[in-house]
């Protein structure tokens, strides 16, 4: 987790102001709908503990049974009013807080899905997942937390305590003298159960990672003898984990003994006094024993009050782990007034482009080169010299650092984010099939396009036969990541995509890299179709993919080193040639393509 998300950790006090501003003020009525169920049974079990004191005084009297008879239903009637009052506050409770989660989480991926590249460079997947999954339900947990406990627990406080107080006053403050002791003990072990959930958190997070990695690259795993190396991480994150856990739980289960002994101590006081009045001095013992009723009741929820601050510390985690997301700026959020990108020719031109990655480490250095309209221009040249970078760079997956890029004569820093991407089709070597079907990834490419439309790129791919070799046709699942396929079919079914996107611009990061050479042929046969009439960018290490290209930039370090066709580079015998020789032997002119 990088430095900059775990350096946000607003105090407990504004986070709670936060949660209900930006989650609790939207369901203020479903909130008070709930807090008046909870007012509903508090009211019943207040009055349920005053009622045991005419229960006892009138067990003796001539006319006691039918006060009691009386006394009796109307004790049956408030505890039914409870049950229902409960039944209702539970459902209020749960459909609200299923509403957070979903909201949360919908913010959240928006919020993510508007990152650039950079942000995801130094995170691994199973963090957002762990965020999305997890820490959503900590908004919820934690506003659902307050209002049970201010609604539900401290209305049945208030009212037990208001019949105590008007029982016997002396008794009630006997009773409550244990409450500030309590509350500081309970207080110390705040920060220990922060820290734990935060560790626990961080604990799921890496075996969601292990076990993506497991599942995803289980042929490497199974290749290299590796299973004994990734049972070794999984067991240490779930043993972190579980030592979180129970550090966590050990810290909230002492508040429990701790309430107990307190609570005993304040119940004897009480007895010892109650019992003196009522023996010694002859109170009324009704109301004796509905102070002590009032007092037994009065335990639990004066205990989860209690224990409140506690509680809130879990969910409170999974809101800091959400919040450490939403208040990272998002780069790509779409800024309105911006003009949409108008495409003539479709000329890219990069003018004394810088970028880097990483401080201090450049990767373009005022970087120069044209791609013209309805040409294919290929660029070659070292592992690391920024090729793909370019490519990154056109759809503004990046930022460059200095100079400019511009289509057509705009600066794609000032156009339309989203009118500039529908205006490129890209293929990568590193092609990505979604979950579905071959039609469902192919449609992709204009989701709106008719199945006519997806079968015609498919065959402009030279996809369709193998298509429909497969007993579904175009309904056959490709897979996970597309594991139902081979290179050279994932390789067409993107390709197709491409085409279905009838973009003006085609950038190609080396998309035969990966092929076997019937593979190549096929998908090269694909991407010459593809080509046709539009402004193509090709990324190559194979030369020979590209030698007919109308444009070659030798990009080294940064910079372009060279440009010009293969016959001219060639011709030229600078670092083109080299790399030609180094492919192919030192006599270029016996190669053909």
């Amino acid at each position: 987790m990088s430095a900059s998300l775990e350096s946000a950790d607003p105090g407990s006090y504004t986070l709670l102001r936060r949660l209900f501003v930006e989650h609790g003020r939207a369901h203020l009525r479903s909130y008070a709908t709930a807090g008046l169920l909870m007012a509903i049974g508090a009211t019943a079990t207040a009055v349920s503990a005053y009622l045991l004191k005419p229960v006892l005084n009138n067990m003796v009297g001539d006319d006691g049974f039918r006060t009691l008879r009386t006394l009796a239903w109307a004790v049956f009637a408030l505890f039914t009013l409870r049950g229902l009052a409960t039944w209702g506050y539970m459902v209020v409770l749960s459909r609200t807080g299923n509403k957070i989660v979903a909201g949360v989480q919908t913010r959240l991926y928006d919020h993510l899905i508007r990152q650039d590249m950079r942000f995801f460079h130094d995170r691994h997947s199973s963090e957002f997942m762990t965020r999305l999954a997890l820490a959503a339900s900590g908004v919820r947990d934690t506003l659902q937390a307050l209002v049970t406990s201010f609604g539900r627990d401290a209305l049945t406080l208030i009212g037990l305590v208001a019949v105590m107080i008007v029982q016997d006053p002396v008794m009630s403050l006997i009773a409550l003298s244990v409450l500030p002791v309590a509350a500081l003990i309970l207080g110390r072990l705040i920060r220990r159960i922060r820290k734990y959930a935060r560790r626990s958190f961080e604990g799921s997070s890496d075996i969601m990672a292990i076990m993506q990695e497991t599942v995803l690259g289980a042929r490497i795993v199974k290749s290299f003898n590796l299973e004994e190396i990734m049972r070794g991480r999984m067991r240490t994150a779930i043993d972190e984990v579980r030592r979180s856990a129970n550090r966590m739980s050990a810290s909230m289960a002492l508040s429990s003994p701790l309430s107990d002994v307190l609570a005993g101590l304040a119940i004897g006081a009480v007895i010892f006094y109650g019992s003196w009045r009522v023996t010694i001095t002859h109170a009324d013992p009704g109301s004796f024993f509905s102070f002590v009723a009032a007092l037994l009741l009065a335990y639990d929820p004066a205990k989860r009050l209690a224990r409140l601050k506690l509680e809130l510390q879990n969910g409170l985690t999974g809101a800091r782990l959400i919040y450490e997301i939403l208040d990272t700026p998002a780069v790509e959020t779409p800024v309105a007034g911006l003009p949409a990108l108008a495409v003539s020719d479709g000329r890219i031109v990069f003018d004394n482009v810088g970028f880097s990655y990483r401080d201090a480490e450049g990767v373009l250095r005022g970087l120069d080169l044209v791609v013209e309209p309805n040409r294919t221009t290929a660029l070659v040249g070292p592992s690391g010299g920024g090729k793909s970078t370019i490519i990154n760079l056109i759809q503004r997956l990046y930022r460059p650092s200095a100079g400019r890029i511009e289509i057509d004569g705009q600066d794609i820093q000032g156009v339309d984010l989203t009118s500039l991407r529908a205006k490129i089709a890209f293929v990568s070597q590193d092609v990505y099939l979604f979950r579905g079907t071959i039609r469902e990834n192919i449609a992709l490419g204009r989701p709106d396009a008719s199945f006519g439309e997806i079968e015609s790129a498919a065959r402009k791919a030279h996809a369709h036969d193998f298509i429909m070799g497969f007993a579904q046709g175009y309904e056959t699942n490709v897979g996970e990541l597309g594991a139902q396929m081979s290179g050279g079919q994932r390789q067409r079914i993107a390709i197709a995509r491409a085409i279905l996107k009838n973009a003006p611009i085609i950038l190609l990061d080396e998309p035969t890299a990966a092929l076997d050479s019937e593979s190549e042929r096929e998908v090269q046969k694909a991407l010459d179709d593809l080509k046709a009439g539009r402004t193509t960018l090709v990324v190559a290490h194979r030369l020979q993919t590209i030698v007919n290209s109308d444009r070659i930039y030798v990009i080294e370090a940064g910079r372009a080193l060279e440009s010009g066709t293969h016959a001219e580079l060639i011709e030229k015998r600078g670092t083109y040639r080299h790399f030609f020789a180094n492919q192919f032997g030192e006599e270029p002119e016996g190669v053909r393509p």
